[in-house]
């Protein structure tokens, strides 16, 4: 009797859970699952379901953790039938919910839904519809749950919380919302406990996943739809792999990836995930074509009765009509234009041509554009003799003009239509910029908008994926810094300008390299952008008007370089640049080598998006150091320094090119252009290098130390002299004593070693070094001399060293002969330097002695007495001030 009791009670509860139901959709994840838990505390009575499989993690985290909190029925237990209430959460694609589909639009059943997916033709309309832009159904549900008042226990905010960081990247994807972060705070204030969350969500690869996600980058393509870069990749597998999503990920971070289409071809189904860092491609409508869903960002599908052949030609066709360019003609145009008045002569445009490197000059009068003369034109005037004459004689007047607002599709049936070698963007008459074949070209197959005069044909175009860095910068920059570059940005939007993070940081990023040198450039007015930094920040603002460069000075002395975009050009060899305002991709190109041309979008909108022009992460990754045109290194000789302490710091090697163009330099002595001080800087960034000796050899093969002075020749002494140089500096830097030195003196010394005081002197006040450096190097000699005769007391040798410098002793440890000798120097450091008396002034007071000159002279004793071991503790010293000076108490 007492079993068919519990039959009949049984019976009864499944018959209640079958009323109500939540459910999800099929492969949940952790949002799907914490959406349902949250849902349960709203509707206590409901049943949670879910449709079909769950991800890995997911189904693991039912095995290993706190399944008793949750409310579950089978699938296979549910009896439609009974079914009053059905609450969907975290979808309402009627395809995506299994044999629930069957609910949608029965009589009598009511349908509740809570999603934060965007709008799919396949969607359930329901009699209670909460669905917001949010980064997880779960912060929808969640602020529900607090404007009721309802609680959550420690490990319901758990869960809970485990959902919204699954679905946002942990707040780094780009459909995130306030919604999600104040939702993620108050389960935090519930208890929620982020190292199980951190535990929960972190997947070990096994060997299986390795070989999968080898396989991927194999079989990645790229593919450039209307400019928008697309990746491709495919693989095979006989068994179900769970986590395939996770291995599609791991292979977006490890290439930096914005759009990434990945098949997989398991047993006999074809699995699609969809990923998209840009508004160009919508991964939830190429999804939604293959029967699947999800966000714009991320989506996914399973398609069955089809090969993986079949998939990839269709989602091929499907992303070819899907995918629509954003890309508008002030995007694509370079800016500002080079113009010449339609009054000056045709030497004028020839110069300005040659000054600036194009082939084409707009002619403008008072703002208005009246056409345009090419580089063809010009040269053939003035060979005919024709040179004084105006421009306005021979300029092209019929020219076609495009508006910024403009789309690619426009811009490409203009220039390929007309055969125009150039298109200006107007606007109200005045050119606001151009479009040249070869900027149309590279948006076309994907590189980089180039502008014409900085493409060389021969070498073709550096076709290059634009990167999204934001995750890279953020695992390998401090967290101070980041908050720093996303305020750059920050303040850069509300100017309206755009701000570019540029320099050795960016390589060096790449490189893996630590690195702190901030350098900021500013399409606009980089000094007006310091100076509303800092009335936003604590920051003084240094600023050069000449140049349009600032620097922010932060309260703890740390420096950030404002530049704004600038072009430069050299009236002559070794000359001082002169700086022209222009565009990011000009001041790019006024770089010394490839591998500095890297920059970073800082502006929100674009955060984190690498810009490379000119091939920079070719070298770097080849590891090869390139001029960016051949008259770089006459332009510029420092270059040639730079070149080579380049090659060494990083183990690269010197292009092929550049090495040629760098001898054919040094052969022609460009370098006596050069101001002496200039070079010296140039050295003096070398012998500051972790390994300076490896940057002087080479610099001696390239017959590159002539330039510093002829007198410089490194024999065998002179490298022992540096190799002995190298391990003074590493004893010195053992014994981590709080008083700073300069290690480049030591190599200067050491390179110079060979001058006599004379010639050293003049090299000194040539390039501008401190007088005192040649002052002490005179005297070093002699205090060789005096060390290696040297037999007195420790006070006398602490009188005989402490006038000079810790750079010059070390120098002079290097240099000496004798192991007593080093012996003192090394005494000097370790036990007499920074030595004082224990008493002090007001203790000479209260022993009786009068304030006034004497007290120099007690103090002076009491060194000698303690550096002479005749006193080691106060009752000494007043004992000993007692003796010596007793009659002045």
């Amino acid at each position: 009797m007492a079993e068919s009791a519990n039959k009949r009670n049984r019976k009864k509860q499944l018959q209640k859970i079958h009323k109500e139901v939540i459910t999800t959709h099929i492969n949940a994840d952790f949002d799907a699952l914490s959406s349902m838990l949250a849902a349960s505390k709203l509707y206590p009575d409901a049943t949670l379901v879910f449709p079909g499989s769950q991800e890995k993690n997911l189904r693991n985290f039912f095995l290993d953790s706190v399944s008793y909190l949750f409310n579950f029925a089978k699938v296979r237990q549910v009896d439609l039938d009974h079914i009053k209430r059905l609450i969907l959460v975290d979808t309402r694609q009627k395809k995506r919910i299994g044999k629930f589909a069957r609910l949608a639009g029965k009589k009598g059943v009511e349908i509740h839904i809570y999603d934060h997916h965007p709008d799919s033709p396949d969607d359930i309309h329901g009699d209670v519809e909460v669905v917001r832009k949010t980064g997880s159904t779960t912060a929808i549900l969640t602020r529900l749950l607090r404007e009721k008042k309802i609680p959550v226990s420690p490990d319901e905010a758990t869960v809970m919380c485990t959902g919204i960081h699954e679905d946002t990247g942990s707040f780094t994807f780009a459909s995130i919302t306030s919604e999600d972060y104040e939702a993620a705070a108050w389960l935090t204030r519930q208890g929620a406990d982020h190292n199980i969350i951190s535990d929960m969500l972190t997947r070990e690869l096994t060997t299986e996943h390795l070989w999968l996600l080898n396989d991927l980058t194999r079989s990645a393509i790229t593919r450039v739809i209307n400019g928008v870069e697309v990746v491709i990749t495919k693989v095979i597998t006989d068994e179900y792999i769970a986590d395939f999503a996770v291995l599609v990920h791991k292979f977006i971070e490890m290439e930096s990836l914005n759009v990434v289409f990945a098949l997989a071809q398991m047993a006999d189904r074809i699995y699609l995930v969809a990923r998209s860092r840009i508004d160009e491609v919508n991964s939830a409508e190429i999804a939604q074509a293959f029967g699947g869903g999800g966000h714009p960002q991320a989506a996914s599908a399973t398609i069955k009765n089809q090969t993986l052949i079949q998939v990839e030609r269709s989602l091929n066709a499907l992303l070819d009509t899907q995918i629509k360019s954003a890309k508008r003609a002030q995007d694509m145009m370079s800016s500002p234009i080079i113009e010449i008045s339609s009054s000056e002569t045709l030497k004028r445009a020839a110069n300005l041509m040659t000054r600036y490197n194009i082939n084409v000059l707009l002619v403008v009068d008072h703002d208005i554009l009246q056409g345009y003369i090419t580089r063809q034109i010009v040269e053939k005037a003035i060979f005919l003799g024709l040179g004084n004459l105006k421009v306005n004689e021979y300029m092209h007047i019929e020219f076609s003009i495009v508006h910024p607002d403009a789309s690619l599709k426009e811009v490409q049936e203009l220039i390929i239509r007309g055969k125009l070698r150039i298109l200006p963007v107007v606007e109200n008459e005045k050119a606001l910029g151009v479009i040249t074949r070869t900027d149309l070209l590279n948006i076309l197959v994907g590189g980089p908008v180039i502008p014409e005069f900085l493409h060389d044909p021969k070498k073709g175009g550096s076709i290059v994926r634009k990167k999204n860095m934001a995750g890279t910068m953020k695992e390998r920059l401090p967290e101070n810094l980041i908050k720093l570059l996303n305020e750059v940005g920050h303040i850069a939007d509300m100017l309206g300008y755009n701000a570019y993070l540029v320099g050795g940081l960016v390589r060096d990023i790449f490189l893996k390299h630590k690195n702190l040198d901030v350098d900021i450039v500013i399409e606009g007015d980089g000094i007006k952008f310091a100076q509303e930094f800092a009335r936003n920040h604590e920051v003084r603002v240094r600023s050069h008007r000449k140049f349009g460069t600032a620097v922010l000075i932060f309260p703890d002395g740390f420096k950030v370089d404002v530049a704004t975009a600038r072009i430069e050009y050299y009236e002559s060899p070794g000359a001082s640049p002169i700086v022209e305002t222009s565009s990011l991709k000009l001041d790019l190109y006024r770089r010394d080598f490839t591998i500095n041309t890297l920059a970073i979008m800082l502006n929100k909108k674009h955060y984190g998006i690498l810009i490379d022009y000119f091939g920079a992460q070719k070298d770097i990754k080849e590891k090869v150091v390139r001029v960016l045109h051949n008259l770089s290194f006459v332009e510029d000789p420092t270059r040639m320094l730079r070149a080579v302490r380049f090659e060494q710091r990083f183990g690269f090697k010197i292009g092929k090119l550049t090495l040629a163009l760098l001898k054919n330099a040094a052969k022609m002595n460009w370098v006596e252009t050069l101001a002496s001080r200039r070079i010296f800087l140039e050295l003096k960034f070398i012998l500051k290098e972790q390994d300076p000796l490896s940057t002087i050899r080479r610099m001696n093969k390239l017959k590159l130390l002539q330039f510093i002075s002829p007198h410089i020749k490194l024999t065998e002494s002179i490298q022992d002299l540096l190799e002995e140089i190298n391990k003074v500096i590493a004893w010195y830097n053992l014994l981590y004593l709080e008083e700073p030195f300069e290690p480049w003196k030591l190599y200067w010394y050491g390179l110079t070693s060979q001058l006599d005081a004379k010639a050293f002197k003049e090299l000194t006040r040539d390039m501008g070094i401190n007088r005192k450096m040649a002052l002490q190097r005179k005297s070093g000699d002699s205090l060789l001399n005096s060390l290696f005769k040297f037999d007195g007391t420790n006070y006398q040798l602490y009188t005989l060293l402490l006038p000079y410098d810790t750079e010059t002793l070390l120098y002079l440890m290097a240099r000496a002969k004798t192991e007593k000798m080093r012996r003192l120097i090394s005494f000097f450091f370790t036990k007499l330097k920074g030595q004082k008396a224990l008493i002090d002034g007001k203790e000479l007071l209260q022993i009786g002695l009068k304030s006034g000159p004497v007290f120099r002279e007690v103090f002076d004793s009491l060194l000698e007495a303690r550096l002479n071991n005749l006193t080691k503790t106060r009752d000494d010293e007043i004992r000993f001030v007692k003796d010596k000076f007793g009659d002045l108490l």
